[in-house]
């Protein structure tokens, strides 16, 4: 079970804003082999691309806003073939473009039409799922849905497997329900359950009225069978594996975070 391992630079967000090159030099020594993206923090694409190229690190992916893809599409995805990715992903949905509203069959809509276009550049378009999509429209979950609707070659799955934990179902199962189309897996552990400090522990402003009952954590330091998920990211093909932790824990810094998930997965052999 030996993968390219990436990062996600949100997981890092603060210092790569402060020192983008000064952050990624940080990443690389510490082994990681890749980064995703979210957010080019005033740089450039040339500028990241040059970066990453003269640190040693692959650009394989990018999270954009959906609706930024949806604004300019050509645009928003040339600069990311500029930099050399080889997948944009959609990242998160907002309340009013997810599964159950009005908005999902124009959200669906939209993603294959960026799909195309990104098919059109030379680029794959990845879904990142949360665990909102793991709601049932006609006895099929919404993922699946998506999936079906919107074809292979113009949508493949970034699965995130703590959101698949949290939305009910095995991360391993889904990763190979998705064998052939499932490039790009993100690693993301957790103590706790379902509850509504999740989304402000990634960044989204939500008000909270009880103790925290979820928490984020380093890879190998919460409840996840990572070898379960390692071994059907194998089975089923995938290209890269990425460490995301929205918000650190366990008193520690988010470097000091994304320092032990990278150590822990050299155990299991990555």
């Amino acid at each position: 079970m030996k993968f390219p391992v990436a990062v996600q630079v949100y997981s890092v967000r603060d210092d790569a804003a402060a020192d983008l090159r000064g952050t990624l030099e940080k990443i690389k020594a510490m082994g990681y082999d890749g980064v995703e993206f979210a957010g080019l923090y005033g740089n450039e694409p040339e500028a990241v691309k040059a970066m990453c190229e003269e640190i040693g690190l692959v650009p394989i992916s990018a999270h954009v806003p959906l609706k930024e893809l949806v604004e300019d599409t050509a645009g928003t995805v040339a600069k990311y073939v500029t930099i050399g990715c080889k997948y944009i992903a959609v990242p998160y949905l907002g309340e009013e473009d997810r599964p159950g509203t009005p908005n999902w069959s124009k959200t669906v809509a939209n993603i294959k039409m960026i799909g195309e276009e990104c098919k059109k550049q030379g680029i794959k378009l990845l879904y990142h799922n949360h665990d909102f999509e793991f709601v049932k429209i006609d006895d099929t979950y919404a993922l699946d849905m998506l999936y079906d609707t919107v074809s292979a070659d113009l949508l493949a799955t970034e699965l995130d497997t703590c959101w698949v934990n949290v939305g009910g179902e095995n991360p391993a199962g889904y990763v190979t329900k998705y064998s052939g189309r499932a490039p790009v897996v993100h690693l993301k552990d957790f103590v706790g359950s379902k509850s509504d400090d999740m989304y402000e522990l990634i960044g989204i402003e939500k008000k909270v009225t009880a103790a925290p009952a979820f928490e984020l954590r380093p890879v190998g330091y919460g409840c996840q069978d990572w070898y379960g998920i390692l071994k059907a990211c194998e089975e089923a093909g995938t290209e890269w594996v990425v460490v995301e932790q929205d918000r650190p824990s366990m008193e520690k810094t988010p470097l000091e975070s994304i320092e032990m998930s990278r150590k822990y997965l050299t155990t299991l052999g990555n």
